[in-house]
């Protein structure tokens, strides 16, 4: 049975000048990004494009986005299999291809997670519990190109 979910979030500029947009050096890229009772999220445009670098950016939140979710998978998937793990970090990579026609797509994500559990009979379960997230995650399976992921695993016995 299909299931849908419905998300809502409202974009706001806030990026006129006075001018708007009266040319392409007039106006800031500056918005936000509202979810009803949530933390509003100050947006900008790459630098490259002219936005603000103390900003967060669509690729920046796209690429968050994919991390977050293969994380959230990869938990569960743990949880379920009576994996204990105990930290997680991912410095997640991206790359964005600009066309010439100033256009540009993202060609690659590669998920580079650190996993700390504490039973080493259980590490080599880890590769295949990040592909089983990685077939799972919502946000990888709406991207038009394959993630990929460089996993490590270590183990602790006390944490």
């Amino acid at each position: 049975m299909l299931k849908d979910h419905t998300y809502k979030v409202t974009i706001t500029w806030t990026g006129n000048n006075g001018r708007g947009t009266a040319s392409y050096h007039a106006y800031e890229r500056s918005h936000t990004i509202q979810v009803t009772n949530k933390e509003t999220i100050q947006a900008s445009s790459d630098p490259a494009f002219k936005g603000d670098y103390t900003k967060h950016n669509p690729e920046e939140l796209l690429l968050a986005s994919v991390s977050s979710c293969h994380m959230l998978w990869f938990l569960h998937l743990c949880s379920v299999a009576g994996i204990v793990v105990l930290d997680y970090t991912d410095t997640a990579t991206g790359t964005m291809t600009e066309l010439e026609n100033g256009s540009g797509k993202f060609t690659g994500i590669t998920l580079h997670p650190r996993v700390t559990i504490r039973d080493a009979a259980q590490l080599s379960l880890l590769q295949n519990l990040h592909a089983e997230a990685n077939r799972f995650c919502f946000i990888a399976n709406s991207l038009n190109f394959t993630v990929h992921h460089q996993a490590e695993g270590k183990v602790v016995s006390s944490f």
